[in-house]
């Protein structure tokens, strides 16, 4: 495990705050302190179905790889400490995180899921890795400060938590509520710890091929050490709420979000919900980045039952740019697929059910199919299509011996005209203790 001169501070710094909690007035801090331990048992199983094909290029491992399969299973442990905090003008708390993924089977030939850290150098699948990260924060009134460890869910920039472990980054961030309904955001962050790794790293663009380097322009993929955001979330009343958010990656793009969720009640049991995101990014020094992203997504719900149906349209140059490892800001952004190549459209239908109906609270289960078009795969302008089945089954128990035991898989398969035609398994096993 490796920590950044920015982690080290704030682990002293709290540390240092531990020593002399003491004397403060703590009453909040230990009352409303929070802990639990995550087990989460992960098994991942991807089916290349072209994979030797020379016509078609391999999308996974080493640009030299052949491999007709992807599969990997470990074992997750992830430990989650919040403090209250300190009474006072000024509150102190403190936050931490302990990560730590076990192998329980894989091989270089079958590694690169993104679920165990691999060696750099022979790309062998790790017998462990993880991650220790601390988070000073401090409140006054209704507004909050964290320096440290950070997992925002924002557009601009948001943790992964779709493998093994959680992705995290270094840096500060500012949430503000002094005024009824509005939610301000500011940060900045300057490192990131992806979810198969243990190394605070410097950030870089997500240039994967199949966005950039076939259907239009390919983004520069240099390093940046910065990243800074800003967001403004106004809720206007239960129905409607819009927001604004801004990010920069240092010398390669900024980008402006709007995003506007409307909430329309029918009858009882009854409503239309209302997803619509813009999204403008541009070149920032040394990128050629220019993508303008449309996307909505209306959702029908019936007591039980949701039926979305969505639409994507990208136009410009470039794909959507985002940080590598973080998640895309697009409603058509699913488990395998983002559908986002250079003047891309697709369509999304979608169905949820909620078992709670039938007696069975826990049990959820959900479908989606994607289509995608209208994107250049070559020089000669050869139209681009893809198109992605997900199925979800999806079970937490809620009572007895086994609560807060969950079970989930996830099944995808992708096709298309111009990468690999991909089978997907994943099989989630997860139990949270909670430990205050």
């Amino acid at each position: 495990m490796s920590l950044t001169p920015l982690a080290r501070a704030v682990a002293l710094a709290t540390l240092g705050a531990g020593m002399i909690l003491p004397s403060l007035a703590q009453a909040d801090f230990v009352k409303d302190s929070k802990a639990s331990l995550e087990l989460r048992n992960f098994y991942f199983n991807r089916d290349i179905r072209q994979a030797g094909d020379p016509k078609v290029p391999t999308t996974v491992g080493k640009p030299t790889d052949r491999v007709s399969k992807q599969e990997e299973w470990g074992q997750g442990f992830i430990a989650r400490y919040e403090s209250g905090f300190t009474e006072g003008t000024i509150g102190f708390g403190v936050d931490a995180i302990g990560t730590l993924g076990l192998q329980l089977d894989s091989g270089r030939g079958t590694s690169g899921t993104g679920t165990l850290l691999r060696d750099r150098e022979t790309g062998e699948p790790q017998d462990s890795y993880g991650d220790l990260g601390a988070t000073a924060k401090f409140k006054a009134s209704k507004s909050v400060l964290k320096v440290g460890t950070l997992m925002p869910a924002l557009p601009t920039i948001s943790g992964v938590d779709n493998r093994l472990l959680p992705t995290s980054y270094q840096g500060g961030y500012l949430n503000s509520q002094e005024i009824a309904g509005l939610s301000l955001d500011l940060g900045m962050v300057n490192r990131i710890n992806y979810r198969d790794s243990q190394d605070h790293e410097t950030m870089t663009l997500a240039a994967t091929s199949s966005k950039n380097g076939i259907g239009g322009k390919r983004i520069n993929t240099a390093d940046s050490d910065e990243f800074i955001f800003g967001g403004a979330t106004y809720k206007w009343n239960d129905q409607l709420t819009t927001a604004y958010h801004y990010g920069k990656l240092d010398q390669l793009y900024k980008q402006h979000i709007v995003n506007v969720v409307h909430v329309l009640s029918i009858a009882e049991g009854q409503s239309l919900k209302s997803d619509l995101r813009y999204a403008q990014s541009n070149e920032d020094g040394n990128s050629n980045v220019d993508n303008n992203a449309f996307g909505a997504m209306f959702t029908y719900t019936l007591k039980a039952h949701k039926l979305g149906l969505g639409y994507q349209s990208l136009t410009g140059d470039t794909g959507y740019a985002f940080i590598n490892g973080n998640n895309p800001f697009l409603v058509n952004y699913v488990q395998i697929g983002d559908f986002a190549n250079t003047d891309e459209q697709s369509w999304q239908v979608r169905y949820d059910y909620d078992f709670t109906s039938l007696g069975i609270p826990g049990l959820t289960f959900m479908t989606r199919y994607i289509s995608g078009d209208n994107f250049d795969i070559d020089a000669k302008g050869t139209e681009g299509k893809e198109w992605e089945r997900n199925t979800e089954l999806k079970y937490v128990f809620q009572q007895g011996t086994l609560k807060n035991l969950g079970l989930h898989w996830r099944n995808a398969q992708m096709r298309s005209n111009y990468a690999n035609d991909l089978d997907e398994n994943r099989l989630i096993v997860s139990y949270t203790l909670p430990l205050l």
